[in-house]
């Protein structure tokens, strides 16, 4: 007997308007009691990923710096300084480390974060 494949629903949530994010900085939005950071890039597009920063155990990557390292896209720790790719959560600097990451999209001017986390 072979074992069914799991089929993963995706139920999106709004967590706040585009509007609401400068340009290339990022907020923290609750989403079913887990901080979410989510960043805004100048072209509109938006990542979101755990805003637990590993190395310090505090809630503040979503006030990091974003930005380009060696082609990555990136969120600087504003704690211990690591860098964390916006698109998979493996931080550059630490290779066995990686931070979870959520399918985020806009509608509109509305920010959704897959709430299947």
């Amino acid at each position: 007997m072979t074992a069914r494949p799991k089929i993963i629903m995706h139920e999106w949530i709004a967590v706040c308007k585009l509007s609401d994010i400068v340009p290339d900085t990022g907020v923290c939005a609750l989403v079913h009691g887990r901080q979410v950071a989510v960043f805004r890039l100048a072209d509109d597009r938006v990542y979101a990923l755990d805003n637990l920063d590993p190395f310090s155990s505090a809630n503040v990557l979503s006030r990091g710096i974003v930005g380009d390292l060696k082609g990555e896209l990136v969120v600087a720790s504003p704690v211990y300084k690591q860098h964390f790719n916006l698109v998979t959560g493996q931080c550059l600097e630490e290779a066995d480390v990686r931070i979870a990451v959520f399918p985020a999209r806009v509608e509109g001017d509305t920010v959704l974060v897959d709430t299947n986390i």
